[in-house]
């Protein structure tokens, strides 16, 4: 039994994914999900070595109830495993220009984290519940942090600094904080390994892809531009989310068409993108099945998903100078070859060619190359961000 067990905490606005991952070899000795949080088919589903469980929580299950049951009913039947955790990793979406690396939770952090809440309503909030029931829970381990925004905090102020009144960053911190950085972080790691590139010495443009999408250049390890922005509204077509619009349509929505901002806010971020476009769904293997039964709307979604994609790789070749691959991660960066071979057939122009076979291989938790051999490189590398909050915790408090 490894001793370097970390239970691994995401909490999102309804729901909470948890893991007690190895921070040594990244295996995962419990996963699961609880969901649907005020719901009366508020549930939470579990692996343990393979096995799947499968439990109702009730309508009156929240984000500590979720906790309380893992740890009185999930941990509680595997003892010896639960006795080997040494720490609880939170991720936390938002930690603003305060938090560069992951911390050791304690009363400033929490306020730090409270602080940054304004940039990220859905999920700040939500992790802060999430870490004051561990803490309830867990009373004696440590609690770490991991901060999505933290891996961008490397990005130069003409990457990171919008073109207004520069008072509004001195003053307010409005600027581009990117998310999803423990993913790019991590991918880009691999990348440079199935590269067999040292890190310092690898330049590439990482695409997570999922229900929220944004796409990092990394240099040398490093995160130098990002697409998502002050929230994660900014940048790609996402599942509901509008991505770079002009900023006049708001304007427009409010003053010609009567949108309260609340109803302009709703309509950006949960009724547009995939979902918006299509009329159909947000799911993309929904659209992807549209697209073959030639639906009209989930054809023009994918076409614009991917249109705005290959944009911003080929812009991100302006930071990096030299691009060494473009990995594809994320639950639609992993699993949709068809996605892939559109976006890279876009970028033709950089010497992209898909092989067919690979690109087909490279699904459903396969990583590897999916371009020939005189191609520009790209590839997919499954992202696995629970591996590294389990990762700094246990590097935190083994330095603590």
């Amino acid at each position: 039994m490894s001793n370097k067990l970390v239970l691994v905490l995401n909490c999102g606005s309804s729901s909470l994914k948890f893991a007690v991952i190895d921070a040594q070899t990244g295996d995962d000795q419990i996963s699961g999900l609880a969901e649907c949080f005020g719901l009366e088919d508020s549930r939470i589903k579990w692996k343990i070595n393979g096995a799947k469980h499968e439990a109702a929580l009730g309508a009156f299950t929240a984000h500590r109830e979720a906790v309380e049951f893992i740890v009185n009913k999930i941990l509680a039947g595997q003892p010896e495993l639960a006795a080997q955790i040494q720490a609880v990793g939170h991720r936390i979406v938002h930690g603003g220009e305060k938090f560069t690396r992951s911390m050791i939770i304690d009363d400033n952090v929490i306020k730090g984290i409270e602080d940054c809440a304004s940039l990220a309503p859905l999920h700040n909030p939500a992790h802060l519940i999430g870490i004051r029931a561990a803490m309830a829970s867990f009373p004696k381990l440590p609690q770490i942090a991991v901060f999505d925004t933290a891996f961008h905090q490397s990005m130069p102020e003409r990457a990171y600094i919008y073109a207004l009144p520069y008072k509004l960053y001195r003053e307010h911190g409005i600027r581009r904080y990117g998310m999803h950085g423990t993913s790019h972080l991590f991918v880009s790691r691999e990348a440079a390994k199935l590269l067999n590139k040292p890190l310092a010495e690898t330049n590439v443009i990482c695409a997570h892809l999922g229900n929220g999408a944004s796409v990092t250049a990394v240099k040398g390890g490093k995160s130098v531009d990002t697409s998502m922005g002050l929230t994660p509204l900014e940048g790609l077509v996402m599942g509901t989310r509008c991505g770079d619009i002009d900023p006049s349509i708001i304007y427009h929505l409010v003053h010609q068409l009567d949108y309260t901002l609340e109803e302009v806010n709703n309509l950006m971020n949960k009724q547009s993108g995939l979902l918006g476009i299509s009329e159909l769904t947000n799911d993309c293997r929904g659209i992807e099945e549209g697209y073959a039964d030639g639906h009209k709307g989930a054809t023009l979604a994918l076409d614009i998903f991917c249109y705005r994609l290959a944009k911003y790789i080929a812009s991100y070749t302006v930071p990096l100078g030299r691009l060494d691959a473009v990995v594809f991660t994320g639950g639609i960066g992993e699993n949709s070859d068809l996605i892939r071979e559109k976006v890279l057939n876009l970028l033709e122009i950089f010497n992209f060619h898909v092989d067919p076979e690979r690109n087909q291989a490279a699904r459903f938790g396969k990583k590897g190359i999916i371009t020939q051999e005189n191609s520009t490189v790209a590839m997919v590398v499954p992202t696995n961000e629970e591996w590294v909050i389990a990762e700094d915790a246990i590097k935190l408090i083994t330095k603590a």
